[in-house]
């Protein structure tokens, strides 16, 4: 075989057209050790190499399963003594979260918070959403500007024991708009997401979740901040 033969054969495609090398889109697998000694040891050993890739996967099938985990059963809201200056939020969930569940509710809840703080939800200033939308919309930045401002004051952090979860917080003016945003936003992750049985506004306590926890209780409970 000549030398350009050889190289073909490496790089790519030989002589009798098939690829027996490397091509132009080949992992580099030196940017993933662990894997790459995986698959270094697949002829010299393939037993240990499936065990490897086995424990491989269990560490990080967060990462590679997509599977869609949220519940087709509606999520349901009830309110009990919910008090818009100082309540909790209560979440039931239908699992015990992973991380990446706790991340997405922390987002979520991080993002009503900021929108709200802002101001974003009064219910006073909906020129769009009250204007009729079949010709063009008109925004009047003197009304705008002197509605009444609702400012979100303080909330706590997501606490979480198993499947139940709590945030304590303080809206301070009383804004159902805010409630409603935050409601239609748990609906879309309950229904995508995460499966959330039950929403309840207010209350000082909630089914099994258990005050002053540790570390070395069961079903301790987690703090995530806000």
């Amino acid at each position: 075989m000549s030398t350009k033969s050889v190289e073909a054969d490496i790089d790519g495609e030989n002589e009798e057209g098939f690829y027996s090398g490397r091509d132009a889109h080949e992992k580099d697998y030196d940017r993933d050790p662990e894997f790459a000694e995986i698959i270094g040891s697949c002829l010299d050993d393939p037993q240990n190499a499936r065990s490897k890739m086995e424990k491989r996967l269990r560490k990080k099938r967060n990462k590679i399963l997509h599977t869609k985990t949220g519940s087709a059963t509606p999520m349901q809201v009830t309110f009990n003594k919910f008090d818009f200056s100082n309540s909790y939020i209560w979440f039931e969930l239908y699992n015990t979260p992973l991380e990446k569940d706790v991340s997405l509710l922390c987002d979520t809840i991080r993002s009503w918070h900021i929108i709200g703080r802002l101001g974003g939800c009064n219910a006073m200033n909906m020129q769009l959403s009250q204007s009729p939308m079949d010709k063009r919309p008109n925004y009047d930045a003197i009304q705008g500007a002197n509605v009444n401002p609702t400012t979100f004051y303080n909330i706590g952090d997501l606490e979480i024991q198993e499947n139940l979860a709590r945030i304590w917080v303080d809206i301070g003016s009383t804004e159902p708009l805010l409630l409603d945003v935050l409601i239609n936003a748990l609906t879309q992750i309950s229904t995508d997401y995460v499966g959330i049985k039950q929403v309840v506004f207010g209350g000082s306590e909630f089914e099994n979740w258990k005050e002053s926890l540790t570390s070395e209780d069961a079903g301790y409970s987690s703090v995530h901040k806000i």
